[in-house]
Order: C-alpha cells, then structure tokens, then sequence
C-alpha cells in the first residue's frame, strides 16, 4: 500500500482488527501492546518508524507491476479453466471463457470504441484507481455469461464508480436497480422471482458487475483487499428491474429527475442487511417501525414493495411515494440514547455531528430520552417489484444516508 500510495519507504506499524465494537480499555491495550507482525512494542515501532534512517531492506521491491496480458497462450478448456480460478480472475464458478470471438460479439452490444476508457476503480479507499477500456468490460461480460444487448447496461454500472466489491470489514455488496425500455427490450423478470435468480439478463448482469469490479479495480481478496468480516452472499449476484407497469407510483429513474423513456440503472453499496415483511396489514406502522428500527442508522433503507403491497398503501393514502416516505420517517424513531450507542453512529456520524453537520448535530444535543427521527423522507428509497403472488416487502440496505444512491444513464452506452 505505500508503494502504490507513491510513498514506498513509508515506515509502518500494525494494531490489530477489529476496531469496531470494542471497548476503550481493548483500543488502549493495542497501543500498549506488541505490533502482531513483529511481536515488538507498538509505540516503539511508531518511534523506530519515526526516527531511524532507512537501510537497506527499506529500499528492496520499490517497483509495482500492475501490467496484465491481453492475450494468454492456447491451451485446453480445463487448464484454461484452472488458471483463471489460480488467478483468482473467477468468482470460483466457472465462466464462459473470453475469447476474441466472443468478446469481439459482445462488443457489437456498443457503438462505443474498445479502447476508450469507461471510468476507474480501486479495491480500497488506500490504493490508486485503475483505468479501464469498454474492451475489458466486454471480456468480464463474456465470462459472466451476459449477451450482447446487456452490454450498455453493464458499461453505466461501471462507470459510475460504484464498486461491487467494497473493501468495508461491514461485508457490502453492490446492488443494482434497471429502469426504463431496456428492461423490457433485454427480457429482465420483473415478476415471479425478480430478486432471484430466475432471469438470465438479472443473474448475468449481477455476475459480470460483480466479477469486472474484482478484476478490474485491483482485486478483491479476503485479508488483503477485501476485509467484510462474514462476507456476502449478494456478492455473486445482486441485480434487479423495477415493474413499472404494475406500480401505482412513479419509477425510481422519475423520481430520480430522469425522464420515464430513459433506461437508467441505479446502483449503491449496499446489501448490508435485509429485512423481510408480509402486507400492510391493522398494524402496519407498528410493524414497519420495528422494520425500519432494525436497519442500521447509518445507512439508507430502500423498501422493495410487491405491486400488491404498493396498492395497498395507496389504499391507506398514500397516493404518492413521498407521502409515504414521510409517514416511515414518523415511524422510525428511538431515543437520542439509543442512536448514539450504535457503533456506527458514534464512528462515522459523531464527527459529523461535531461540526455542526445536520441533522446530525441537533441529535447530538438532544437530551438521552428524547425521541429522534433516525431517518429523513429523502433518505428512504421505494421501488416496486414482484410478481403478485404474495403482497411481500422487504428493505434493503443502501448507500450510507449522507450520500445519495447514484442514477447513471444506459442510453450513453448504447
């Protein structure tokens, strides 16, 4: 990490994980403590680090190669196989391999040139970007399976610079929203089993997202570039389209300031939690308070309603989105105590709150047993989808509440 942060004789000392959740007296025995790589003092290695001149170890390895091939030499289907599993190029599936005919085929997706670059992506927030061309996008296409006209979409997923391969020890996982005319013209199931894997243009471009963000931003590998503590499972696959027919609202993309014939794909880290929910039943603001209680404050709930469940709170009237999202902005509520003794507030909304940042500041100077919304309307998300056979909702986690998800257009991609 210091070479390629351009600092490669940076000096360096190691606390161990987690820092999350633990308490003072634990953070201090790890400054007070042994380094866990030397076994030495920690604070007299910060010293040493801090006044020694360098020698000659420190000079040793000051290059970084981050070169790959275009091309690799013929070879037989299973070794092929076995490299790019060696290589950690898969994501332990087998894949469709990337020949020059295929990938020249899939790049008939775009009118884009190959070698132009779609946007950069890095495996943590430590190391430098990497550039990428519409050609390396096509190759991880192939191997995830997808067809030509999902291209464009996979190319606005990928310039967004969303990864779907976050470093965070909170094991994230992108997620992907499709709006629009490209959802009908690609076949995306929008009904029965939207959120499964039970559509090729749903699981294929999940996959190839999943795997183009892991092969080319770095890498993506557990102890060294990727640190989510349980991992995810929604890392394969996590890709979905709205059912726009069937919803009584506006789509994600229009409430978004798109325009409703505009393709679009929607994408946040997230995935985080899931939480699951049947009806709007006598008490469903009881139930969805608990819902939305049990998500976590940092991050944005996006509720994913069956057309059924959409219906029915329009039945209750909530004739628009917003409407609602202000009613589960009443709802979620707990005590100003409460919401601090979240590790995640203290960490990364405590510093917000401290400079004056709101509404985070206006939580902070609450009294411990004053309610507190935890959620603002505009930090709820709602999207319709499903196939009507049950009226099910769930909520999803997002991106955290004080950044916005990000909409990029699919028609630039064309």
């Amino acid at each position: 990490m210091a070479r390629v942060d351009g600092r490669p004789t940076l000096r360096q000392a190691f606390v161990p994980q987690p820092v999350v959740g633990v308490s003072a007296e634990a953070l201090r025995s790890y400054v007070e403590g042994a380094d866990p790589t030397t076994g030495r003092p920690f604070m007299q290695e910060v010293i040493e680090g801090l006044t020694s001149p360098l020698g000659e170890e420190d000079m040793r390895g000051l290059s970084f190669d981050r070169s790959i091939p275009r091309l690799l030499e013929p070879d037989t289907e299973e070794n092929l196989q076995r490299l790019f599993l060696e290589n950690r190029w898969t994501d332990f599936l087998p894949i469709v391999l990337p020949t020059e005919e295929r990938v020249e085929e899939m790049l008939r997706g775009t009118s884009h040139d190959p070698d132009e670059i779609v946007g950069r992506l890095r495996p943590t927030s430590f190391r430098e970007y990497c550039e990428f061309t519409v050609e390396k996008v096509a190759v991880n296409a192939v191997m995830a399976g997808a067809r030509p006209e999902y291209l464009p979409v996979l190319l606005a997923m990928a310039a967004s610079g969303v990864t779907a391969r976050s470093s965070s020890t909170t094991s994230f996982a992108g997620g992907a929203i499709v709006n629009g005319p490209i959802r009908r013209e690609i076949g995306m199931n929008t009904g029965i089993g939207a959120m499964g894997p039970y559509g090729h243009a749903n699981t294929t471009i999940g996959r190839a997202w999943s795997l183009l963000c892991q092969n080319l931003q770095g890498g993506s590998v557990p102890g060294e570039t990727y640190m989510g503590s349980q991992g995810n499972p929604l890392n394969i696959s996590f890709a979905f389209a709205e059912s726009e027919e069937a919803s009584p609202w506006e789509p994600l993309h229009v409430s978004r300031g798109f325009d409703a014939d505009a393709s679009t794909v929607t994408v946040f880290m997230g995935g985080w939690y899931v939480i699951f929910g049947t009806g709007v039943r006598a008490h469903w603001e009881e139930h969805f308070r608990h819902a939305l209680l049990g998500c976590e404050p940092l991050l944005t709930p996006i509720l994913v309603l069956d057309p059924l469940v959409a219906r029915a709170f329009v039945e209750r009237g909530f004739e628009s989105k917003g409407k609602l999202r202000a009613r589960l902005a009443q709802l979620a509520t707990m005590t100003a105590a409460e919401y601090w003794d979240n590790q995640h507030a203290q960490t990364l909304i405590r510093p917000l709150a401290e400079a004056g940042v709101e509404p985070y500041a206006s939580r902070l100077q609450a009294p411990p047993e004053q309610e507190i919304e935890v959620f603002l309307p505009e930090n709820i998300e709602i999207v319709v989808t499903g196939g009507e056979t049950q009226p099910t909702w769930r909520i999803v986690a997002g991106e955290p509440n004080r950044r916005p998800l990000k909409t990029v257009s699919i028609d630039d991609w064309r």
